[in-house]
């Protein structure tokens, strides 16, 4: 009888932390730019819903490198609203570029990661 309660527990414990992860739904997680003008930036917004029944707070969005800027809500995203993460690309460099952008909730495990892609052009 032991071991079934304890099964149980540990099922029930599993099924609450991967409902945590599941607190934002974006409604898309690539964006890509296709040809991109060389040093006229580019942006693309990714929106997302809190899907929480609490407030949502995004606590980072760390790009991979300094030639994409992430900028996002400081404030939190209540429950059943959206919230928009935006990526803006510099195109300084001629070329395919992949870059990604991971945003980190508050009292969430898993990090959401955007990815934009797109070829930079004369």
């Amino acid at each position: 009888m032991k071991k079934i309660a304890f099964v149980i527990c540990f099922v029930l414990a599993g099924l609450v932390s991967m409902a945590q992860d599941n607190v934002a739904k974006f409604k898309e997680t690539k964006h890509n730019f296709g040809n991109v003008k060389y040093k006229k930036p580019a942006s693309a917004t990714f929106t997302f819903t809190n899907t929480s029944n609490k407030p949502l707070i995004i606590e980072t969005a760390t790009a991979t490198c300094g030639c994409t800027t992430p900028e996002y809500p400081k404030k939190p995203i209540l429950p059943g609203k959206t919230g928009d993460v935006k990526a803006t690309f510099n195109a300084e460099t001629m070329g395919h570029f992949d870059k990604s952008v991971t945003v980190k909730f508050a009292n969430v495990e898993q990090p959401v990661v955007l990815i934009i892609t797109g070829e930079v052009v004369k």
